[in-house]
């Protein structure tokens, strides 16, 4: 035993002598000409990976390769996923990648005011996602970039994009101000959907949560546009004016048929117009109408009101919308 010891210990000298000043000799090369995705399937072994990239052609041995990561990888396994090879990238650093599990991370932005059902449509469009999913509950969502990889069950996703409105819409009510107009975070949500479909200019968002704020605390109906639109078509355009006849239609959204909140969320809303409603703006106002610059013009009174959509009239009348 001895006599093999001492036969053993010089070879294995000689081995890491090579392999520190000769890699290439003992492991092959690595030769990756441009960026290249690889997958490891899960379960996947050192061996077949190894296989994989050799027969791919970016690395010259496959051998060569085991036999580096077994003298010099250390014990981390290798992850399944999606890699990204680079032509920079030797084959300490393929390996290093395999072992962190720095797979390719892709993007998918859902904005504010995007209503469930396109965010269902997104979700079900992404090829590189895997499953199915229902249209989930209107509201539940936070608006924001999410990143997922290969194969990642949109279930999964989804459900990353709900824990973030949980967990925002709990923080966001721990700090909200001391004369709000709704009594429970579910109701904020509720009210923050109808300002978010109600005004596309950022600055204005606690100046109209003001105004509705101010409606539901002297018992006014909020009268907003877009939930009379949503029994229509889920939150999609409408793509047309609103008729007479769903103006005065009675149903658990239409705030002009009644009075306090619709019934839930008419479109998934962002942080900003989550904040307005819990910090609205200080204001008296309770009429709005549109100015003709994407924005609204405000009041106090109906007279003023009334001034407000008769100038809102010209403007359509001089642009040929009337």
């Amino acid at each position: 035993m001895k006599r093999l010891g001492c036969i053993i210990a010089p070879f294995t000298a000689l081995l890491l002598i090579v392999a520190v000043f000769f890699p290439a000799m003992l492991f092959g090369t690595a030769s990756i000409d441009e960026d290249s995705e690889f997958i490891i399937p899960s379960g996947a072994s050192l061996t077949s990976v190894a296989n994989m990239l050799e027969d791919q052609g970016h690395i010259s041995s496959a051998d060569g390769f085991l036999l580096r990561a077994k003298l010099l990888g250390g014990n981390e396994p290798i992850q399944a996923g999606e890699f990204l090879l680079t032509p920079e990238m030797d084959q300490a650093a393929i390996l290093a990648a395999f072992q962190r599990g720095q797979v390719i991370r892709r993007f998918v932005t859902i904005p504010e005011g995007m209503p469930s059902i396109l965010v269902y449509e997104r979700l079900m469009a992404q090829e590189m996602l895997s499953g199915e999913i229902e249209v989930p509950p209107e509201g539940s969502i936070l608006p924001d970039t999410y990143d997922f990889e290969r194969g990642e069950s949109r279930q999964a996703l989804l459900g990353r994009m709900q824990s973030a409105m949980a967990a925002y819409l709990e923080e966001a009510w721990e700090v909200r101000g001391s004369d709000i107009a709704v009594d429970n975070a579910r109701d904020a949500l509720i009210l923050a959907s109808v300002v978010e479909k109600e005004t596309s200019v950022p600055s204005e968002r606690r100046m109209v949560a003001g105004l509705y704020s101010n409606r539901l605390k002297v018992g006014m109906r909020l009268q907003a546009d877009p939930t009379i639109i949503y029994p229509i078509t889920q939150g999609k355009p409408l793509g047309r004016r609103i008729r007479q006849s769903e103006i005065a239609a009675v149903n658990d959204y239409n705030t002009y048929s009644m009075g306090g909140l619709p019934k839930g969320p008419i479109t998934n809303p962002g942080r900003e117009s989550i904040a307005a409603v819990l910090n609205p703006a200080e204001t008296s106002a309770l009429f709005m109408v549109a100015d003709g610059t994407d924005g609204h013009a405000f009041a106090d009174t109906a007279a003023e009101h009334q001034a407000n959509v008769e100038r809102w009239y010209a403007i359509r009348r001089e642009r040929g919308e009337m």
